[in-house]
């Protein structure tokens, strides 16, 4: 389980200082994927750095199946699988070295390496990339790599960063499947997204973050019968309050 509980943080700019997360809380639980959705800007990057340690928080506290994450940052670290914004994988190894030196970073044996590649090599369908140096890759490639990477170590909580962003059709549907065997595993999955269709097919829980504060959180059920709209597009349009959310 993650726990977000009043997460703050500022960044200083010209124009004085910017409130990116102001009061951000929520629950992610075991063997459900909540969904993260808000405008551009919202502060949904900012608060996932902030849960897997990228960023502390200016106040607020992070917590990862009960570790505190200011206390014990390796620790919750050990515990997450994060796939983050940026994409980068070592262009000269192969998808097999690169989920091998993650795993090596985790002080995983050879033995651990090998059988939980093929497992995720299965999993993400990507056994035809597999021995491939990843320079050239497609986009869907690098984010299959970068997947199996992050989570070599079998951890039980994993942050995804807009996933399915940029993926063909066929990619994108594996990525669902995928994310719902996470769910299946009984782990606590938390991913951002800005597809609606998606995000209301995979959520048990979705959390709208709008101008650094959680405007709106329940099922997708619950936010239209919340918000008083049909569809989740627009419920999310008006839990934030401006159809900026249509352009985000």
């Amino acid at each position: 389980m993650i726990i977000a509980n009043d997460l703050h943080k500022a960044f200083k700019a010209k124009t004085g200082t910017v409130k990116a997360v102001d009061g951000v809380h929520f629950e992610a639980r075991d063997g459900e994927i909540t969904g993260l959705l808000g405008p551009n800007g919202a502060g949904k990057t900012t608060t996932l750095r902030m849960l897997y340690t990228l960023m502390k928080p200016d106040a607020g506290q992070v917590l990862v199946d009960g570790i505190d994450a200011a206390r014990d940052p390796a620790a919750v670290r050990r515990a997450l699988g994060v796939l983050p914004d940026a994409r980068g994988v070592y262009k000269r190894l192969t998808a097999r070295e690169n989920i091998a030196y993650f795993g090596q970073l985790h002080g995983l044996s050879k033995d651990v390496i090998a059988q939980r590649t093929r497992t995720l090599s299965t999993a993400l369908q990507m056994d035809d990339i597999l021995d491939r140096q990843t320079e050239g890759f497609s986009q869907g490639q690098r984010t299959k790599t970068a997947i199996a990477r992050a989570l070599v170590h079998d951890p039980k909580n994993v942050i995804l960063d807009e996933p399915t962003n940029g993926l063909d059709v066929m990619t994108t549907r594996a990525m669902r499947g995928f994310l719902q065997q996470l769910r299946s595993e009984g782990r606590c999955v938390i991913f951002s997204s800005h597809i609606m269709q998606e995000v209301a097919a995979l959520c048990d829980r979705i959390v709208i973050i709008a101008k650094g504060q959680v405007v709106a959180a329940g099922s997708a059920e619950e936010l239209r019968a919340q918000t008083g709209e049909a569809n989740l597009e627009d419920a999310f349009v008006k839990a934030i309050g401006s159809e900026e959310g249509l352009h985000a």
